[in-house]
């Protein structure tokens, strides 16, 4: 059970979480809802993880294992305790209606009408409590033609729009490289509940439900892709490493990789172009402004490019610096965990897991000041805190004892 806790030496040991107090119940999987539900343990929040006796959530088993169990598990459920409840069994579906009964929150990622076909609709939830907040995140929403499809993070991603810019032009899209559009689902299902919590305390209001679409998590963030198709009828594609419309921002090769310069501030542009001795177009009239470089975009590029390529990374980045433009290099898993900046932020913490072995994980985000965000527990194994969780909600030894022999909890 020991974890690393990063509270803020100067804040008053006996400082309330800034979720303290706040009961999560998650029933969902992978990656979507177990993202929201970490998001709020680390603040402060009680989650109570559902999971299916036996192998429990398959991210335990995803990508690389240590002691049977996957690391990622570790850092995505940390701060959780874990029911083990087989819900597709009436007597299951009970126990997990008074869990919610006692919660504010419930996160959800099933497929639409799998919670109704459990007898746990919102509206039988709102009946039993009526304060709760229901989020619900899926692939295509609670509503709309597509609403029973199947759907995961990378269809998400395609369909809000990002896959189609993530390539160089002409060739095949290529995905991000991480689980991007269900974090994105699970970030928005966070700001979802936290407005859903203020709404019913401060203006005293009741529970609601929070419908979260994968692809619109997504397409939320598409910036400028849909009103540049209505005003002119331009479809951006894929540009690569460039930022299409903005300059200079690309990647530029180096002696020994790669680095990325962002050069395009009026006033930093003309520090980018004197940093690499093109002072000519640093004073050109008709680079002054955006619109003037996005005109000769490939000009800049060529000139940044042929001051780079002969340097290494730590030279370009070292220059730039001193020159104040904005520029970084590609970081690796390794580059990370070695980078002073991350460890002086607390972004890389030690976890100690319940198999007994210490692990480094991420940090976490947003940093508060009088709250921040903790790590209180380590991921639980399957069931772990079953009994104790039942015993909360009124069961007694006896009849919890009686569900494990029906195999319904574990």
């Amino acid at each position: 059970m020991n974890a690393s806790n990063i509270r803020n030496p100067a804040t008053p040991v006996d400082t309330p979480s800034a979720l303290q107090g706040v009961k999560v119940v998650e029933m969902g999987q992978l990656i979507a809802g177990p993202f929201c539900g970490k998001t709020l343990g680390e603040f402060g929040a009680d989650v109570i993880k559902i999971e299916a006796p036996g192998a429990g959530d398959p991210l335990r088993n995803w990508r690389l294992i240590k002691e049977g169990t996957s690391v990622w598990w570790q850092v995505q459920s940390r701060n959780k305790r874990s029911v083990a409840l087989d819900l597709r069994q009436k007597e299951a579906q009970d126990v997990a209606r008074r869990l919610i009964a006692e919660a504010d929150v419930l996160v959800e990622n099933f497929r639409p009408g799998t919670l109704e076909g459990w007898g746990m609709s919102p509206e039988a939830l709102h009946a039993i409590n009526p304060g709760l907040v229901i989020l619900r995140i899926s692939g295509y929403g609670q509503t709309g033609p597509y609403r029973d499809l199947p759907g995961f993070g990378v269809i998400g991603e395609a369909m809000g729009g990002l896959r189609h810019l993530t390539a160089e032009p002409g060739r095949v899209p290529v995905r991000v490289g991480v689980s991007i559009g269900d974090t994105l689902a699970a970030l928005h299902g966070v700001i979802g509940v936290m407005m859903a919590l203020y709404h019913r305390k401060v203006n005293g209001g009741p529970g609601q439900v929070i419908d979260v679409a994968l692809h619109e998590a997504v397409f939320n963030v598409m910036e400028s892709l849909i009103p540049e198709y209505s005003a002119f009828g331009a479809v951006r594609e894929a540009a690569g490493s460039a930022l299409p419309g903005i300059a200079p921002s690309n990647a530029y090769p180096c002696q020994d990789g790669w680095v990325l310069v962002a050069g395009n501030g009026d006033s930093i542009f003309k520090r980018l172009m004197a940093a690499i001795g093109r002072q000519d177009l640093a004073d050109a009239p008709d680079l002054a402004h955006n619109a003037g470089r996005v005109a000769r975009v490939a000009e800049i590029d060529a000139a940044i490019g042929d001051w780079t390529h002969g340097r290494t990374v730590h030279a370009v980045m070292q220059e730039l610096a001193k020159a104040r433009v904005p520029a970084g290099k590609v970081y690796t898993a390794r580059d990370i965990a070695e980078d002073p900046h991350y460890r002086a932020r607390d972004m890389i913490l030690t976890q100690r897991t319940r198999d007994g072995y210490d692990l480094e994980v991420p940090g976490i985000v947003p940093k508060l000041s009088l709250t921040p965000g903790t790590v209180r527990a380590s991921a639980p194994h399957v069931g772990d805190d079953t009994d104790a969780v039942l015993a909360e909600v009124g069961l007694t030894a006896a009849q919890i004892a009686q569900l494990r022999e029906k195999g319904i909890i574990q």
